[in-house]
């Protein structure tokens, strides 16, 4: 296995413990970048952008390669939460002609390499500690205000999930993000009638991927693959009849 290319040395350093991570878990499963993209939802292209610092993975990206690899997700999604917090938004630019082979390097610097990534393992271990212990993200995971009170305004970010807690009131199911019954949505919304709809799928049991309050390709999936399941026009499009289904 050929070594890593160097990560940009413009990266914030809560960024560059994600990648090494990430990079470290990839060697590991010995999956090439092909053989990656054909065990997640993302392609090889995509996988190089991360990898090689030039764009931040999203958090359901990470998700898949931690499950691809065969180990559990937790602790890289709280180094995601703190590479998502530190990320400027203005990845480097890309070289179309790259290919998997310009990842690496092979200047026989591995010493400097394994003490740096010594070094970045037990910062991170340390970050993680201090993160389970004080739980910054708990209150990521409150709802939006309840029905009657004024609402917050929906602020989307990549990545950044939110609670689903959908329980029976007057009747109907609820997540506590709206209480909309005929708002149309579609590829590209974004906002709490969205995210409501996204908790709603989960608890019927069709995946419409990370809550996270916009309406993208998977949720649209899991929208067809529930309006099928009860008999509705399958177009993906969120409307009064799917949302009647969505709250039964």
């Amino acid at each position: 296995m050929p070594r890593w290319k160097e990560l940009p040395a413009s990266l914030d350093q809560r960024v560059r413990q994600l990648l090494v991570r990430l990079r470290r878990l990839k060697d590991r499963s010995g999956l090439s970048l092909a053989a990656l993209a054909a065990k997640t939802s993302y392609s090889r292209s995509s996988w190089e952008r991360y990898l090689n610092g030039r764009q931040l993975p999203p958090r359901e990206a990470v998700e898949e390669l931690a499950r691809a690899c065969g180990t559990d997700p937790t602790r890289l999604l709280v180094l995601h939460e703190l590479a998502a917090d530190a990320w400027s938004g203005e990845p480097a630019v890309a070289d179309p002609q790259e290919d998997d082979s310009d990842l690496y390097v092979r200047d026989g610097r591995r010493p400097v390499i394994w003490a740096l990534t010594a070094a970045v393992v037990v910062l991170a271990a340390a970050l993680v500690a201090t993160l389970l212990a004080t739980r910054p993200w708990q209150d990521e995971a409150k709802p939006a205000p309840a029905a009657g009170d004024t609402p917050a305004p929906f602020v989307f970010v990549e990545g950044r999930e939110r609670a689903c807690a959908v329980k029976r009131v007057g009747g109907e199911l609820r997540a506590g993000y709206s209480t909309t019954h005929d708002k149309l949505m579609d590829l590209k919304s974004s906002g709490w009638e969205v995210l409501e709809a996204q908790c709603l799928l989960k608890y019927h049991g069709f995946d419409p991927g990370i809550a996270d309050g916009s309406y993208g390709e998977r949720s649209k999936r899991a929208a067809k693959d529930f309006q099928k399941s009860r008999r509705l026009v399958v177009d993906g499009v969120i409307g009064p009849d799917t949302w009647g289904e969505l709250r039964r």
